[in-house]
């Protein structure tokens, strides 16, 4: 394969992995805007995301099943174009209505990312483990981008630009990916074969079990802190943030952006320390965290935020890992597309939890509380995980990046 082909891989699907989250995570900063214009409460406004946030799971199985039957780079393209698009109907939204049909739109496309572009990414990367560690500082870029760029469009030119250009940006990358794949520039890329230490039926089917209980919850606790933290921060730091969302939206930028560059430390803990006790020690930490973001307020709620953030990013690496040493090599994509269907699937329940309690409570202690809860019923889980699932000397395990 050309090396050109493998770079521009790469980079495509870098900038897809920045996309995905850029666009699934900056309705959080342009709701806040939505409320002022439409005059409508918080907490039905951010339930409008439910069903796009639903389809960004559900749609990860059948998006994986066209990627390895049709076609990688094709699918590819749908997802550049067709999240774009979407992007720029909900710009023209005029009623709720108008706003959840592109809202799902966002949600579907982006269901594609994950199960095709980390899998198109393997085949192309000659050093596996740097590329898919650099993607996945892409994605986190893309979180801790979303709230900076919405941010600043809805301050220079209201909420509906911040829809409208990054869709546009997306819609001419998607359009200049299939002008590189016309050329030849790029090819599908060839699959790796990677080797690892043998691991018992019985530690397979109790190690995977325990990680379904680990990534649901891990999910729920980074679906309601992405969908809670900017009006979190609005309310207890309003006099440090001022009035406007540029503001809000630069400190969670701060926020996922720190947490971003944890993916290498967690892959440099992962290769150096047992799998099980870094897993572990994350969540043991996590739960005094999330409990402590129910109560504080000004700098001390900025600090605990970005810690409980870091640690959720960071623990990836290993559960990454860990997944694929339970899990038989032929069966290997399918788990990762359970974990994917998981991971994103968790955000409509998560939705429903921050806007309910806000709803109720009139705030986020509850919220918190019930998150660290999440943190310590993992915590306890994963002590009963296999001992120190360690791959074999050799080439290392591919784990995909989040």
């Amino acid at each position: 394969m050309h090396p050109s082909s493998d770079r521009l891989a790469q980079a495509f699907s870098a900038a897809g992995h920045f996309y995905i989250h850029l666009f699934t995570a900056f309705f959080f900063v342009i709701v806040l805007a939505i409320e002022a214009d439409w005059q409508l409460p918080y907490h039905q406004l951010v339930e409008l995301w439910t069903l796009g946030a639903f389809l960004v799971g559900a749609g990860a199985l059948p998006a994986g099943w066209l990627g390895d039957r049709w076609s990688a780079p094709g699918m590819m393209a749908v997802f550049f174009i067709g999240i774009g698009l979407s992007s720029i109907v909900c710009g023209f939204a005029e009623t709720p209505a108008g706003l959840t049909v592109g809202l799902a739109g966002i949600g579907l496309f982006a269901s594609i990312y994950h199960p095709v572009g980390i899998a198109w990414l393997v085949r192309h990367a000659r050093s596996r483990g740097k590329a898919l560690g650099l993607n996945g500082i892409f994605g986190s870029a893309g979180v801790a981008g979303a709230g900076l760029i919405a941010g600043s469009l809805i301050d220079l030119s209201g909420w509906r630009a911040a829809f409208i250009v990054p869709g546009a940006v997306s819609v001419l990358t998607g359009m200049l990916f299939l002008l590189c794949v016309r050329a030849g520039w790029i090819t599908d890329g060839e699959a790796g074969r990677t080797r690892e230490q043998p691991t018992s039926r019985g530690e397979m089917l109790r190690g995977f079990a325990i990680l379904i209980v680990g990534m649901l919850c891990g999910g729920l606790i980074y679906q309601a802190t992405q969908a809670a933290l900017p009006k979190l921060f609005a309310e207890r730091l309003s006099g440090l943030l001022g009035d406007g969302a540029l503001g809000v939206g630069a400190l969670v930028a701060i926020v996922y952006g720190v947490a971003g560059v944890m993916q290498y430390l967690g892959g440099h803990l992962a290769d150096r320390y047992p799998l099980k006790w870094v897993y572990v020690l994350s969540f043991l930490v996590q739960g005094p965290l999330l409990f402590a973001l129910a109560g504080f307020a000004g700098l001390p709620l900025v600090a605990a935020a970005a810690l409980a953030v870091l640690l959720s990013i960071g623990v990836l690496p290993a559960e990454n890992m860990m997944l694929a040493r339970f899990t038989p090599e032929r069966h290997r994509s399918l788990a990762f597309a359970v974990k994917y269907v998981i991971a994103f699937g968790s955000a409509p329940l998560a939705l429903l939890i921050v806007a309910r309690i806000n709803e109720a409570t009139g705030g986020f202690y509850w919220l918190f509380v019930l998150l660290a809860g999440l943190a310590a019923l993992v915590f306890a889980a994963a002590l009963l995980l296999p001992g120190d699932p360690r791959p074999a000397p050799g080439p290392r395990v591919v784990q995909p990046a989040e």
